[in-house]
């Protein structure tokens, strides 16, 4: 691993628009378990994904996704970024990151202090009612949800959805996480398999050099990849910053 590391190490420093896209397995060390990994809901079915993220069922039954929101808030208030999402962080006060392009709905990158997201699944950090379109703070929802089996407006009594992409919703700002792909020169995928579309689509488009570091299977046919590491990510990226000089 420690010619890929110095390999990495070189990538980034004579990249100057480096730009990543995050899935899962970024938040892994953090303590949230990859929702498709061995103790995700997809694998447990403690939760049924096809009940907890569809916008059909949701509208029909919102009391379901509020139960798995009940204990994901929960989860959330427990732990931290993992030194990976700090990593990035600091690469983007250097100037080296233009821009994080994330799958996950944790906010972990936003308490690690990166600026720059693009949250292509959405963000917990808003909710909005579905009849008025008031919106709705985390703080807000925080309260109402474990206040009530399922939150509603308390200026029309709407029902209140969180501002993240269920199954049968179009991702936020996909075309513009194209353009960033295609002005990278250093495109950084980690922590997800490239199985999930249309996000998996994402690399195609960057037109620079592609790592891609992730524990586990991965998808990697359709697309050019200069450097793979299959390896713990805070890990790497340990390793890496050992050898790497970033000054904040």
């Amino acid at each position: 691993m420690n010619d890929d590391i110095l390999k990495l190490k070189e990538f980034i420093e004579s990249s100057n628009s480096i730009y990543a896209l995050t899935g899962a397995g970024i938040s892994t060390n953090a303590g949230i378990p990859d929702f498709r990994g061995p103790m995700g809901i997809y694998t447990t079915r403690r939760y049924d994904p096809d009940k907890t993220f569809d916008i059909n069922y949701f509208l029909i039954d919102p009391k379901y996704f509020y139960d798995f929101a009940k204990d994901f808030l929960s989860l959330l208030e427990k732990i931290e970024p993992t030194f990976t999402h700090f990593f990035l962080s600091k690469l983007e006060k250097i100037g080296k990151l233009k821009g994080v392009i994330t799958q996950n709905i944790d906010n972990l990158h936003e308490r690690a202090g990166t600026k720059n997201i693009i949250n292509l699944h959405g963000s917990i950090n808003r909710s909005y009612c579905l009849e008025c379109r008031k919106e709705y703070s985390l703080h807000e929802m925080k309260e109402m949800i474990f206040k009530m089996d399922v939150p509603r407006c308390v200026i029309c009594d709407g029902l209140i959805k969180p501002d993240i992409v269920f199954f049968g919703e179009s991702v936020h700002d996909f075309d513009k996480a194209i353009s960033w792909a295609n002005s990278s020169d250093l495109f950084l995928v980690i922590g997800t398999s490239l199985k999930v579309s249309p996000a998996n689509l994402i690399p195609i488009y960057a037109k620079g050099k592609i790592a891609v570091i992730n524990k586990g299977e991965i998808y990697l046919s359709h697309i050019k990849v200069d450097l793979f590491i299959n390896s713990d990510i805070d890990e790497v990226f340990k390793s890496l910053e050992k050898i790497l000089n970033l000054e904040v």
